[in-house]
């Protein structure tokens, strides 16, 4: 991989630019210098559902997951999040409370910015056509997460990219590494069941891929990005 974690030239088995992407470093870099710095462990709540839109989250490092709350009370796992995304502007645009809640799946670093410094900047900045092609690409990322195909590879393409996605990766970026999920909300990304996702898990035991207390632990990731590769020369962009 290339790159500083969350930079432009950072390597990730997506074709959805991140907002610092689409910013450029100069325009992200003076979104940053607005907001003071915060830290959360993993498993912490970073944004809750229908709070009003009082701010803004800039990740820096990290990866987190975006949750609805159904009206039944289940939750529904609906996309990742990692290093150089925006967290919360669609509540700070409209004015409306958060629709979803946001969750961390690692250690994350993240930048808080205030409705007002936040608008202030985006007039600015003219930053108005490139959050609506970040919306849009955040659309398609989640089309083609649930697109179809082999669930094992799936699987895997969708590990390894969280696994990249995080700023905080051991030495090579080959190291064990553990992310606070669930099988139900793998099986809710992937769009398939639970029991598939079981089974999918078990054919990865060669990447010591193993579950338990809403854990994921990747013992050897070199080996997880093999088991991808059917996904990614399949033209299965992005899981």
């Amino acid at each position: 991989m290339t790159g500083s974690p969350g930079s432009p030239g950072t390597h990730r088995h997506t074709a959805v630019p991140t907002m610092r992407h689409l910013m450029g470093e100069e325009r992200w870099q003076r979104l940053i210098d607005t907001a003071h710095p915060r830290t959360h462990s993993a498993g912490a709540t970073l944004l809750r559902q229908h709070e009003p839109g009082t701010h803004v989250l800039a990740l820096r490092s990290g990866v987190a997951k975006v949750l609805l709350r159904e009206q039944g009370g289940g939750l529904t796992l609906l996309a990742f999040r990692g290093p150089g995304e925006l967290l919360g502007e669609v509540a700070v645009l409209d004015g409306g409370g958060r629709s979803a809640g946001v969750l961390a799946i690692t250690p994350c670093a993240v930048s808080v910015i205030d409705r007002a410094a936040f608008l202030r900047l985006a007039d600015e900045e003219e930053l108005s056509p490139l959050l609506i092609r970040y919306a849009l690409g955040r659309l398609r990322e989640s089309d083609t997460a649930r697109g179809g195909g082999d669930v094992t590879p799936r699987l895997a393409a969708a590990l390894v990219q969280l696994a990249e996605m995080d700023g905080e990766q051991p030495a090579g970026g080959a190291g064990p590494r553990d992310l606070a999920l669930t099988r139900n909300e793998l099986a809710q990304y992937l769009g398939v069941s639970r029991n598939t996702v079981t089974t999918a898990l078990a054919e990865l035991g060669p990447a010591r891929v193993r579950t338990g207390r809403g854990r994921v632990h990747i013992g050897d990731l070199q080996a997880l990005r093999t088991a991808a590769a059917p996904a990614w020369t399949g033209g299965q962009r992005g899981v």
